[in-house]
């Protein structure tokens, strides 16, 4: 018997949220980083029915990021019992836990429990901005609780209800891509921590825009903070989702 994190986490924020639910639930999880592009070459990881998975993925436009989707669907789940986790920048994850429930399914796993929680929004900084907070940790400190009574029952749902609508709802992802400002000295990191290989790392200061996905993670961990979007974009971004962002949104489990 073995327990597992399989997270997708560019900014951080699916990082903590994940690693407040695993830290009550089990000590020795090994973490699988589905932001790796070696994922998506040779065999995929495999696991059995006495096994426990957490799979932690942030909601982009209300669905399950691609390449996370994509690294999911080549694993083999073997009947592992899985808790799905979607984060959200406080506008809404729509379709995303049931889009990874149907993926995980799909793959084998058995999924017995499900969590969206609320980040510090990846884009926007100033949504949710400090989320989670101290109430978040004590609320997912709870579910962990109820997560723990279902898995030590040994009762596993037949099919775990989690809200979401099939078909889901198309996206097409941004039309605003980060690039390298004057302070990049060309070090490459953003290329090797790029999820998508969106970035060159012979020429990181350009974006391959087909390919992008806007999840920030090249900006976030860039050492010389020499990524970014365009501040007119941000600001016009900022505008639209100024009321759909606005209050403070919920954790929810299933």
């Amino acid at each position: 018997m073995a327990n597992y994190q399989l997270i997708f986490s560019p900014t951080g924020g699916t990082q903590r949220v994940a690693d407040l639910l695993t830290c009550t639930l089990w000590n020795d999880a090994v973490e699988i980083d589905l932001m790796d592009r070696a994922l998506d070459q040779g065999a995929a990881p495999a696991f059995a029915p006495e096994d426990c998975c957490l799979v932690a993925v942030p909601s982009f436009g209300g669905r399950v990021p691609a390449p996370a989707r994509q690294r999911l669907a080549r694993m083999t789940g073997g009947g592992a019992r899985v808790i799905l986790v979607a984060v959200y920048g406080n506008r809404a994850y729509d379709d995303t836990l049931l889009e990874l429930r149907d993926t995980l399914t799909a793959a084998g796993f058995r999924p017995v429990a499900a969590v969206a929680a609320v980040a510090e929004h990846s884009i926007l900084r100033r949504f949710a901005a400090g989320r989670p907070d101290e109430d978040d940790v004590l609320e997912l400190a709870g579910f962990t609780q109820t997560i723990w009574q279902r898995l030590d029952s040994g009762q596993v749902p037949d099919t775990l209800a989690v809200p979401g609508k099939s078909p889901y709802q198309p996206y097409g992802g941004l039309p605003m891509h980060p690039r390298g400002t004057g302070a990049c000295t060309g070090c490459g990191h953003c290329a090797k921590v790029c999820p998508v290989g969106a970035i060159d790392p012979a020429a990181p200061r350009r974006t391959d825009g087909d390919k992008c996905i806007t999840c920030m993670a090249c900006v976030a961990r860039c050492p010389r903070r020499a990524r970014r979007l365009g501040r007119l974009v941000l600001f016009a971004a900022g505008k639209k989702m100024q009321k759909v962002c606005a209050g403070r949104k919920l954790n929810q489990i299933f």
